[in-house]
């Protein structure tokens, strides 16, 4: 086995992520399968790889666990945490009891760059702050009005501030470089506007015009709830290559039990619902997400919040088209996306807030901004230099540099938030259903005839429909067992029988009272009136879920027949 050293403290552009993908697949050709799911706009490969132990079974009938990362270009420490999830799945595979159980157990689907060609633009100088793929390239993706752009050939768009009366920025009292609100009333100054650094086209020579890119952002592009009205939503649902193939894999994927989206930034743990308040969620669901939760705010300190409640400024417009509604709301599936990384917080700001464009008063932005010069040194900020624009005349180009600030942490600080998040991911994986033949057993009636009894049990903590929803939108299928025989003949009862759903370990968390919840079956007996024809008679008992896998029981009937 070859040992494969990937450095977690560094950004890899897509050459690289694809080396190492590669090195993992080869290195543990056992556990790994590294496979495309298809070609993007560029003729990129999107990558995807199947982590198992085949010699447990197949992975198709094993629970499986989805994570995806770089959905959004500048996105990058997301592909850092999936593919530092892979290759702790693969190196510690033998040495540490918990991922050797879950491979063993289970299948991990791992996505790194869902959006590789959007990701090598904003990943390289000069390091684009956008989100789209590739589809228009930056610049490309606005008809009219400011189109960001390295105006000063420094490496780096930045920001412009113009010197303006009617301006609502000035440059801070105890530090010039940062710029701060100017107060409602206040007069008498020297004042600001502040924009993207760019050009600007078919300018009035009034307004700065700044579109809303319509480039893919690939996580309004999915079916449900879709809407043009969303920021980049595309032009239909699944009008995009890499969305399209994302949702072709989990649509056939019905194993899937549990699904990690990773995004920057924040630093919290985004639940359902993205579109209606807690009170209008199944409360089942609603208590599945804030146990589980729970435990992703242990092991990352990320809290978990609703996207509705908690990360939407303005209730009258929800967000649509997003991969985790489609995936809990249509599906079931139990889904997260996760807010890497919050500067505010690793600055020893108090938190108060979850959806913060920028810092929120001059002292929290003087906290952020010297954090950020410490721990990210000259890609954190640019000294503001003259520069003669072409349509705004003079103004100073500089400023935070958004990518490498706000959107994603210093490198140095990767390997923790890899760590901490697979922790999570693992933890999540491991609620899943588990479906297990309790009981076999074969009572023998004589003139060779048995009365076979088996019991199938769910062992996990989800249930076998996973969440309520997917009961509702009748898309839980039942848990089934059949019974096949080897030398022997069914004589009473179908081959194969429908148990419905096995509940699991979440719907007991008290002891049973007649005010609580009822308690539903984790586990079910079947019996069989069976004849044993040959020599050596024996029958074979297979329980499949969907989500919680498949068991496989054998029991000789006879050692000999006469």
């Amino acid at each position: 086995m070859v040992k494969v050293d990937i450095a977690f403290d560094a950004y890899h552009d897509y050459d690289a992520m694809t080396a190492h993908l590669e090195a993992l697949a080869a290195a543990y050709p056992e556990l790994a399968t590294l496979t495309s799911l298809g070609k993007t706009f560029r003729g990129r490969d999107i990558w995807l790889i199947e982590i198992t132990n085949p010699e447990t079974g197949p992975g198709a009938q094993k629970p499986g666990y989805y994570i995806d990362a770089q959905i959004h270009a500048e996105e990058h420490a997301t592909s850092a945490v999936a593919l530092y999830a892979a290759w702790h799945l693969l190196t510690r595979y033998g040495s540490d009891a918990e991922v050797t159980r879950l491979v063993d157990a289970q299948v991990f689907y791992i996505l790194p760059r869902l959006n590789p060609d959007g990701a090598e633009y904003a990943l390289k100088a000069p390091y684009h702050p956008w989100c789209g793929n590739g589809r228009f390239l930056p610049g490309e993706d606005r008809l009219t009005g400011l189109i960001p752009q390295d105006i000063d050939g420094d490496g780096f768009i930045t920001s412009m501030r113009v010197p303006d009366p009617k301006g609502e920025w000035k440059k801070s009292a105890s530090d010039p470089r940062l710029m701060v609100q100017r107060a409602p009333g206040e007069e008498g100054g020297e004042y600001f506007r502040v924009y993207p650094e760019g050009l600007i086209r078919d300018y009035d020579g009034v307004h700065v015009a700044i579109e809303r890119p319509f480039d893919g952002n690939l996580n309004r592009n999915f079916p449900v709830n879709w809407s043009p009205r969303e920021y980049g939503a595309g032009e239909f649902a699944l009008s995009e290559p890499e969305s399209r193939a994302m949702a072709r894999f989990i649509a056939d994927h019905p194993n899937i039990c549990g699904l990690t989206a990773y995004h920057t930034h924040g630093g919290i743990i985004l639940r359902p619902s993205m579109t209606q308040p807690d009170a209008a969620m199944s409360a089942p669901d609603l208590a599945l997400y804030q146990d589980l939760g729970a435990v992703g705010e242990e092991l990352t300190g990320y809290k978990t919040i609703s996207v509705y409640e908690d990360f939407t400024p303005d209730k009258t417009k929800p967000r649509y088209g997003s991969l985790k509604d489609w995936t809990y709301e249509e599906l079931g599936i139990v889904s997260f996306s996760t807010e890497l990384w919050d500067i505010e917080t690793e600055a020893g700001v108090e938190k108060v807030a979850y959806y913060n464009l920028r810092p929120r008063t001059p002292e929290i932005q003087e906290k952020v901004f010297h954090f950020a010069l410490e721990h990210v040194g000259d890609m954190a900020y640019r000294e503001w230099t003259p520069f003669d624009h072409p349509q705004l005349g003079p103004v100073e180009v500089g400023g935070m540099v958004y990518i490498w600030t706000y959107r994603n942490p210093p490198p140095a600080m990767l390997p923790e938030i890899c760590r901490n998040n697979t922790l999570f991911n693992l933890r999540h994986a491991g609620a899943a259903p588990s479906i297990k033949v309790d009981e076999l057993t074969a009572e023998p009636l004589g003139a060779g005839l048995y009365k076979v009894r088996a019991v199938v049990a769910n062992h996990g903590y989800l249930p076998t429909n996973l969440t309520d929803v997917a009961i509702r939108n009748g898309v839980a299928k039942p848990v089934s067992v059949r019974l096949e025989g080897r030398g022997a003949s069914l004589v009473m009862n179908p081959a194969r029988v429908e148990l419905g759903h096995l509940a699991g370990r979440n719907q007991r968390q008290y002891t049973w009272s007649p005010w609580g919840q009822s308690w539903s079956p984790v586990a079910k007996p079947v019996e069989w009136l069976v004849r044993a024809d040959c020599d050596d008679a024996a029958v074979e008992i297979i329980a499949v879920s969907e989500k919680g896998g498949t068991a496989v029981q054998t029991l000789k009937l006879v050692k000999s027949c006469e």
